[in-house]
């Protein structure tokens, strides 16, 4: 680890965008600010509900209390997905984990029909490169270690961005032109993406330039409006980039990472959390949600 970084994690304190001095409300059950009441729910037709966690695997207490708010949240807004966005299994992908890192933290929603649709993390790929949690039915993979899923306007692209990183990676190749291919043939409506690795990031990730250099275009190419991955432990929204808003869900349950919001920031805040998503007709919303159950951010993502 350098200097930099360590005294980054170790100086940096828990930094919010937008939500000191605004007052709180309750509706519907949830605490949120009046900051995030402000944000308009579309009106148009909403096509699909689904969840984002990432940084979930360690079996700890807040792992445990963000699958529970998940859950809870689930009960008032039904949604019959979830996105893991990697680090499924800390600290080295042991699959014999499965049970306290995965199954029992979101039995609720497993019983209730919810499917997890997962990519690989760092970590994930230090036991047999993830090639158990590749198979693992409930990880919904097909046995693939970047695939699609969802159907009619709303299409999710995942990678696995292990790969992406490493710039003389021989798979590095084959996924970037397997993802321009996949987002030119699609026909839906809203094509999202998603992988472990940040692009842009207010955390101690910063900016991840092979990441930038080999995927950016590609979503700008196809029209991509959303971004979502983890890697960095903390909440984090960006305002469009290139047409492109980028959204950090990784406090579903390790250890948290300072936040240091840039100017292209909207909202940051290292938080154990979740995401929640909703696409409309001409327009997403997103949520932050904490894992006591308040929203911690909202905002949107237009489609043109």
């Amino acid at each position: 680890m350098s200097t930099n970084r360590r005294q980054f994690l170790i100086g940096a304190g828990l930094t919010g965008l937008g939500v000191a001095g605004v007052g709180k409300l309750l509706l519907d059950g949830f605490n949120f600010t009046d900051r995030v009441a402000a944000v308009a729910i579309p009106t148009s037709k909403l096509l699909q509900r689904f969840a984002v966690l990432a940084d979930t695997g360690t079996g700890s207490v807040n792992q445990y209390a963000v699958g529970r708010a998940l859950a809870q949240y689930h009960e008032k807004n039904p949604f019959d997905t979830v996105l893991l966005a990697g680090d499924n299994i800390y600290t080295n992908g042991e699959f014999t984990k499965i049970k306290p890192v995965f199954t029992v933290p979101y039995q609720d929603l497993l019983q209730r029909g919810v499917k997890f649709y997962a990519s690989l993390g760092n970590h994930d790929v230090r036991s047999m490169n993830g090639d158990l949690q590749v198979a693992y039915p409930e990880f919904n993979m097909k046995g693939q270690r970047y695939y699609m899923h969802g159907q009619g306007d709303v299409r999710f692209f995942v990678l696995n961005t292990n790969d992406l990183i490493k710039i003389e990676s021989p798979e590095r190749l084959k996924q970037l032109d397997w993802l321009d291919r996949a987002l030119a043939a699609s026909k839906a409506k809203w094509n999202i993406v998603y992988g472990h690795h940040n692009i842009y990031s207010a955390g101690v990730y910063e900016v991840n330039q092979a990441m930038k250099t080999a995927v950016t275009p590609i979503l700008k190419k196809h029209n991509v409006r959303l971004w979502i991955n983890g890697h960095d432990h903390n909440y984090q929204r960006s305002n469009p980039i290139d047409g492109t808003t980028y959204m950090v869900c990784g406090g579903g349950g390790a250890g948290l990472y300072p936040v240091k919001p840039q100017s292209w920031t909207a909202f940051a805040q290292s938080v154990h959390s979740f995401g929640v998503v909703e696409v409309y007709q001409d327009q997403i919303l997103l949520t932050g949600m904490n894992s006591k159950g308040e929203i911690i951010d909202r905002g949107l993502v237009n489609l043109a």
